[in-house]
């Protein structure tokens, strides 16, 4: 009986050998996978045209040269209308009115008036 249980046990062994490789998958053909490479194999790039480059490339044209600064001709009549010349103050001054005390203005005219008055110089200590 062992004999018959051992020949039955082999033959399944090898009926699951032979059967774990199928060989009805290869066999198949995809129809989609066929047209689609049959499609890419015809496909013909169109020629481009020699003058496709027009309108989509720039021309380059080099910047022009710079120009070396040149120097006035007439420097001591300038320098002389420059020394003739009156600065221009930042500042100018308020006349203010003789109604109008230091003891009345308040807010920014006052911190402008305080800011325009003048240091006290200091004294000189002798020792």
């Amino acid at each position: 009986m062992s004999t018959i249980l051992r020949r039955t046990a082999t033959a399944a062994q090898n009926a699951s050998r032979t059967h774990f490789f199928s060989t009805s998958v290869a066999a198949r053909k995809d129809l989609v996978q066929d047209l689609y490479l049959k499609e890419i194999k015809g496909y013909k790039v169109p020629p481009t045209p020699k003058d496709a480059h027009v309108g989509v490339v720039k021309s380059y044209s080099l910047p022009p040269a710079p120009k070396a600064p040149s120097l006035p001709f007439d420097i001591a009549s300038e320098l002389a209308a420059y020394d003739a010349s009156e600065p221009a103050s930042a500042f100018q001054s308020v006349p203010q009115s003789s109604s109008v005390t230091e003891e009345t203005v308040s807010g920014a005219d006052a911190y402008l008036s305080f800011l325009e008055q003048d240091l006290p110089k200091p004294e000189a200590h002798h020792h």
